[in-house]
């Protein structure tokens, strides 16, 4: 399904040739994000992506976004703990131009002191955005409170402090050490000629004088019971974010750890959302997710609430965790389950953005691209007891983090922190 090719100096390009498409979406992965940045540089990550859009020493920044936007395309970024993308989707035809476009951003920018003076207060007032929303700064708080100290632990676009210190000098240094070709993939799929491609891709990327790898520090994990970090705002609504750090992108255990998600909060059918929402009504939104690293991971449920109804809502949860660990997933329960990973895995993979997602991300991380044929059939091999098992392993005491933003006294967080115990 994949066609994949490596350049001396140690970029690499992936192509998914789909021909009933008119467009193609094309992603260039950094192996580099939060995690790889020193404490005093913490969000420059996210600055440099800000900054690669501001232009480079041949294109403005309106000439960036006129080349693909003026051709009926679409351009963005993101930045995670451990990647950054620049990612295009344009009319096959404008193949070539796309590649040219992202190859001059991420080699050629221009990070003129004006354009990081100005950009600095966008990302303060970024920072200031998501502080107001408590639905995702609870998400902020439980990282802290899960990696205390360290990279993984820290919001993604820094803080105040470290945004405002930034000078232009530590900002390209940082790009120089990490923007090297062993950290970049090349991911493409759509209405691709897969030979002219990887023939750009070389032109473009193939180049580039070669140098190190980027490393980071391994996770730490020293918790021996559970942790509560409570935030006391005048909200309308409570936010509840509880975490569990669990496994890896490599480990065998996860797709069982993503069926546990999948049973307990995944979707409408799932135990917390049918106990807590449909049966007793104490919440309008609960749900569950997993995030994975290359050396560690989490399993996280978050609801949003009624400040009175926090801890009934605890107990709820609590009661439906002890249980998933003590008893079997029942069979029709279990199958559903599998049939909806698969079915979502396999609906998602139908848009030619979401398969260079899985392209990139895969490559970048693992070195190599599953098919979605071998991913089902390693759901297909998990069992009921694979369920039990790692439900035993990761939801427990010593890995359980709760943080909670709301009108919290100190009465509650005396009552909040008994509840926060799964036995």
């Amino acid at each position: 399904m994949y066609e994949l090719k490596s350049f001396k100096n140690g970029a690499r390009c992936a192509a998914r040739s789909l021909s009933d498409r008119d467009s193609v979406a094309i992603g260039v992965w950094l192996s580099t994000g939060g995690r790889y940045e020193p404490k005093k540089m913490s969000g420059v990550s996210h600055f440099i992506e800000h900054l690669l859009f501001k232009g480079t020493n041949k294109r403005s920044a309106e000439q960036i976004k006129q080349a693909i936007e003026g051709r009926g395309g679409a351009m963005n970024g993101f930045t995670s703990e451990e990647f950054t993308c620049y990612l295009v989707k344009v009319l096959s035809r404008d193949m070539d131009n796309a590649l040219d476009i992202l190859s001059d951003m991420v080699f050629n920018a221009r990070l003129s002191p004006r354009d990081i003076n100005k950009e600095r207060q966008v990302i303060k007032e970024e920072i200031k955005l998501y502080v107001d929303l408590p639905n995702h700064h609870v998400h902020d708080l439980l990282m802290e409170l899960m990696w205390p100290g360290q990279p993984l632990g820290r919001n993604l676009a820094g803080t105040y402090d470290t945004v405002g210190d930034m000078m232009r000098e530590g900002i390209t240094g940082y790009k120089r050490k990490h923007y090297i070709p062993r950290n970049i993939v090349i991911a493409a799929c759509g209405d691709l000629d897969t030979p002219r491609y990887l023939s750009c891709c070389e032109k473009y990327f193939g180049a580039a004088p070669g140098a190190g790898k980027s490393t980071y520090g391994k996770a730490v994990e020293a918790q021996k019971r559970p942790m509560l970090r409570t935030l006391s705002k005048e909200t309308e609504q409570a936010h509840m974010a509880v975490g569990f750090r669990a496994f890896g992108r490599s480990d065998p255990d996860r797709y069982a750890l993503t069926l546990l998600h999948i049973i307990l909060g995944g979707n409408m059918s799932s135990r917390l959302f049918r106990e807590v929402r449909e049966k007793k009504g104490l919440a309008y939104e609960i749900s569950t997710s997993t995030k994975k690293f290359h050396d560690t991971g989490a399993f996280f449920i978050s609801a949003g609430l009624d400040n009175k109804n926090i801890v009934k809502t605890l107990d709820i949860i609590m009661r439906e965790l002890k249980k998933i660990k003590t008893a079997y997933v029942g069979k029709d329960e279990f199958e559903r389950a599998r049939e909806y990973y698969k079915g979502q895995m396999l609906l998602g993979l139908e848009d030619t953005l979401d398969q260079m997602l899985w392209m990139g991300e895969h490559l970048s991380s693992r070195g190599e691209i599953p098919t979605p044929q071998e991913v089902v059939s390693r759901i297909s091999s998990i069992t009921r007891e694979d369920i039990e098992r790692v439900a035993g392993k990761v939801l427990t005491n010593s890995r359980l983090n709760m943080a909670l933003i709301g009108s919290i006294d100190d009465k509650s967080e005396k009552e909040i922190s008994k509840a926060l115990n799964i036995g």
